[in-house]
């Protein structure tokens, strides 16, 4: 029977070729979705859960209390004394991981007598740790001892990418030496195995935390400060709660902390690390669970749209079906056998769709790990889990897909059927078929406006004016040790003579950034700090005329290499409670014990954070020893020659180092990678939403033709025209088009504006998003509807009308 059952559906598929390519077609690229992001979403809730002891283990982060507003915001950077005091102060710790992560590192290999050989710079992937890191986390050596490759200082573990690119194969890495931003010479002591791309830590140079000036941190007593790239893993012992430990590490700064610091230390699970889209993470992947949400819900919608084309084609081919429904029923097939025939068809149509699939998900999974910068490959679609997931949908679709049309078709009336009077059950139908369109063009028109707002916001993000230059500004890092830094004055003085820059500028940091500094201050020579935080920068004199920030009160910045005055913004002197910039002229600041210094100058507010956040309280003060970035100025119309130019300066300043530059306009736009991801993917799927629509109205609208092509001729005869013909046909996909708009736009105007509370600054939804989208939902649908009803319409009426 079951043979029988599939030899049938095979070759009724076969007698509807056209039926079959347009579902085979449509639920192939539906499931190739789901596929795709089922892949994308497993991937990111993979992450950590190699390690054996991942429910053990937590990040220290650092709760940051705004007295002033009441505002709680998280960071992962902690104060360098607090891991020390864990393990003898709180119960139940059994490791602790300090981690000090810098970045744009500069690295040179050199031989037995010191002399350089190679040199690199490296931007991510550096950790300085102690040996317990390797007791908490599963990470393996092919090469060294894992417990005592960093058993001291001086000692340094490198990834076999690494080794091999400095070494030029990594067998020979162990016992070489690298040196430190030419400090520090750190001798090779293990080879890491390939880390696997499910981990935030992606490992590149592990050395031992206490090398260099490093050692400072693990003696540290400092209690109120934090530093951004110092963090913190424990391993707890089984049975301590997360809520356990997060009081116990309250009470522990509290006891510690000055009176006027009411910030605090809580503990984030392993598992919710990579999720966290505030505090971050090492690599900068983080997803959102709303994201994942919403890649399931895009997952299922499409889905949906496909197995809705199935289910309007399937119902309406039951016209054409509706004699071989009788003639079975006749012969003695039972309602039961016949909806047992129609799913087995579908199942075969599901199949072929899974293989079709398969193959679109191969090409599609590469494309969104670009969009994404993840490393995802067509290989992981080879794995159980989703060969089970492929199985699961292969059921489900089935079911959705085929249920009702196999209940409408094996319940026709066999005498009705083979007299063709089945008029009042087909028109039921196609009133759900209506709906099912108009479902449909609700979810593709949604995306669609989803997509062009986001698109607009990201046009704003990298369009508005942020208060500053920002475009032809080149930002070169220089080594920060004091040889370095007394070669600064000589290397601004060769950069000035290069045809092509405009100003030269040395500086802690760019003006925005979504990594900063934060400091507290006295104000006055008051007994305590106040009560907010402000970002700090170090700046030379030349850093207000080169971004071009403006003034609205008081002076710039005197030349100095120590703390003499301070540059504020609008933002500070308005927590200070001061109306009239011109009063905060010549106040007193004050940085820790000895770095004071009078207010110079009031600066316009300009966004020294993203878009996403509110103008920040900003100190800008000279301090030689803090600058680590050249910020150049270039004339456009010598932009290249002058880039080759500061190359060779630069090389010839500082030759034991690699030179790179960035640009800044491309350091801005990296802030809202996410929301580029996001505009990409949207992007991505309301294309294939409105072209999985546009499959079903067009194999909708060929069966019409077909069905409605002797009335045709009639009206023909009778003198329509074929523009009246192809009106009257299509008018009825429109008005059902325009209800579906009229339901998205509601939905999706909700959903965006509550998406975009999520940025300080922001668009503003107009009525002109909307106009585009049901015109782009009009346009495409029409040429999708015409293209097959003019076929109809230009049909000679004497052929379809012979046979009467």
């Amino acid at each position: 029977m079951l043979s029988n059952l599939f030899k049938t559906a095979w070759r009724n598929i076969r007698r509807h070729k056209s039926f079959t390519i347009i579902n085979v077609g449509g639920l192939g690229f539906g499931i190739a979705v789901c596929l795709v992001i089922f892949v994308l979403i497993r991937f990111h809730t993979s992450f950590d859960n190699f390690h054996e002891k991942k429910d053990r283990i937590y990040r220290l982060l650092t709760e940051y209390h705004h007295a002033d507003s009441k505002e709680i915001f998280y960071g992962s950077g902690i104060s360098q004394a607090i891991p020390r005091a864990i393990k003898t102060s709180i119960p139940g710790i059994e490791e602790v991981a300090p981690i000090y992560h810098p970045g744009d590192e500069q690295f040179q290999v050199v031989d037995a007598e010191g002399r350089i050989l190679k040199k690199f710079r490296e931007r991510k992937g550096i950790f300085f740790t102690t040996p317990s890191f390797f007791k908490i986390f599963d990470f393996k050596l092919i090469d060294g001892d894992v417990g005592t490759a960093l058993n001291g200082p001086d000692k340094v573990i490198l990834s076999r990418r690494v080794a091999n690119k400095y070494f030029g194969d990594w067998r020979n890495a162990v016992g070489k030496s690298i040196r430190w931003n030419n400090r520090d010479v750190l001798k090779v002591t293990g080879i890491l195995a390939d880390i696997p791309a499910n981990t935030d830590m992606q490992l590149r140079i592990v050395g031992a935390l206490g090398t260099g000036f490093t050692a400072d941190m693990l003696k540290s007593t400092e209690w109120n400060g934090t530093n951004a790239n110092f963090n913190c893993y424990l391993l707890t012992q089984p049975g301590l709660s997360n809520a356990q430990l997060t009081a116990n590490l309250r009470a522990l700064v509290k006891k510690n902390h000055s009176p006027d610091n009411q910030d605090s230390e809580v503990a984030q699970a392993l598992k919710d690390v990579h999720f966290d889209g505030k505090a971050g993470n090492f690599s900068n992947m983080s997803i959102t669970p709303q994201m994942i949400r919403m890649l399931w819900m895009i997952a299922a919608f499409i889905l949906i749209i496909a197995c809705v084309n199935f289910v309007n084609l399937a119902t309406a081919q039951a016209v054409n079906r509706a004699k071989e429904v009788g003639v079975r029923k006749v012969l003695g097939g039972n309602r039961r056998q016949l909806q047992l025939q129609f799913l087995t068809e579908t199942l075969v149509i599901v199949i072929l769709s899974v293989t079709v699939a398969i193959g679109i998900s191969s090409l599609g999974i590469p494309l969104i790990g670009r969009i994404m910068e993840l490393p995802l490959s067509a290989a992981m679609l080879w794995q159980f889990t989703v060969a089970f997931f492929i199985v699961t949908l292969t059921i489900l679709v089935t079911l959705v897909a085929g249920f009702y049309p196999s209940i409408v078709l094996a319940g026709f009336n066999p005498v009705n059927a083979l007299k063709s009077k089945i008029a009042f059950k087909v028109s039921k139908g196609i009133s759900l078929r209506r709906w099912l369109v108009v479902f449909q063009f609700i979810i593709a028109q949604g995306l669609i406006i989803c997509t062009l707002i986001i698109v607009k916001q990201m046009n704003y993000f990298t369009s508005e004016n942020m208060g500053f230059v920002k475009d032809a500004i080149v930002n070169v890092p220089f080594p920060s040790d004091s040889a370095s830094i007394s070669k600064l004055d000589y290397l601004k003085q060769r950069l000035h003579n290069i045809n092509g820059i405009q100003q030269v500028s040395l500086s802690s940091n760019i003006p925005a950034g979504e990594q900063a500094n934060w400091t507290m201050f006295t104000f006055e020579n008051a007994a305590q700090h106040v009560d907010f935080y402000s970002i700090i920068k170090m700046v030379d004199e030349q850093y207000q005329p080169t971004y071009q920030l403006q003034l609205v009160a008081g002076k710039n910045l005197s030349a100095s290499d120590t703390v003499k005055e301070f540059l504020v913004n609008e933002a500070l002197i308005q927590k200070l409670g001061i109306a009239d910039p011109k009063n905060a002229i010549n106040k007193q600041i004050t940085l820790g014990k000895f770095a004071k210094g009078r207010i110079s100058g009031v600066l316009k507010n300009y966004h020294n954070r993203s878009f996403k956040d509110d103008y920040a309280p900003l100190l800008l003060t000279t301090y030689k020893p803090g600058y680590e970035l050249c910020n150049i100025k270039l004339s456009m119309l010598n932009a290249t020659q002058a880039l080759k130019g500061i190359e060779k300066v630069w090389t010839e300043v500082y030759p034991d180092y690699a030179f790179e530059y960035k640009f800044l306009d491309e350091q801005i736009a990296g802030f809202y990678k996410q929301e580029s991801q996001l505009a990409g993917i949207y992007k991505c799927f309301a294309v294939i939403a409105i072209f999985l629509s546009c499959l079903g109205l067009y194999g909708l609208a060929s069966f019409m033709a077909v069905q409605r092509i002797k009335e045709v001729g009639i009206r023909k005869v009778l003198g329509a025209s074929v523009n009246g013909i192809v009106y009257l046909f299509s008018k009825e996909f429109v008005w059902m088009i325009l209800i579906g708009f009229a339901i998205a736009a509601p939905v999706t105007w909700y959903l965006m504006n509550k998406w975009l509370q999520g940025y300080v600054y922001r668009i503003r939804i107009g009525w002109s998003d909307f106009l585009l989208a049901v015109i782009i939902a009009l346009l495409i649908a029409l040429i999708t509807i015409i293209s097959q009803l003019l076929k109809v319409a230009l049909v000679n009426p004497v052929k379809t009308l012979r046979s009467e």
